[in-house]
């Protein structure tokens, strides 16, 4: 089992950064893909950014050039840095787990989930 804490959302004005945190815990990191996802009032869960073990990473294109995927494998943790927020992207933020290393953007894909934080960006 991986137990997937995140931390790091709030309330930002639009332009803004924030930085999200996931901690995981409970299996090595190592070989895990990791994800982001997120889901805004009244939508379903969408793919915002994953990264490999290996350091591949991918967004969708509503985020590309302003979030930034990174993991920290010693610290078991991964960040999303959200840079230039927009009150689209206001919504519940979950980070995913997924064994294996092959990067995916699907969600059923990944076996782990955590509980996610809430951004708010207003205009």
């Amino acid at each position: 089992q991986v137990q997937l804490v995140e931390s790091g959302g709030g309330l930002v004005q639009a332009g803004g950064s924030l930085r999200l945190s996931c901690a995981a815990s409970g299996r090595t990191f190592s070989g895990y893909t990791m994800g982001w996802f997120r889901q805004a009032p009244g939508k379903e869960r969408e793919f915002v950014a994953a990264g490999s073990w290996s350091g591949v990473t991918t967004y969708s294109d509503p985020v590309k050039g302003r979030f930034t995927v990174s993991r920290d494998n010693v610290k078991n943790t991964m960040y999303l840095l959200m840079n230039s927020l927009e009150p689209e992207d206001t919504a519940v933020y979950y980070c995913a787990a997924k064994i294996g290393g092959v990067i995916s953007r699907t969600l059923h894909e990944y076996d782990y989930w955590g509980q996610g934080t809430r951004v708010t960006v207003s205009s």
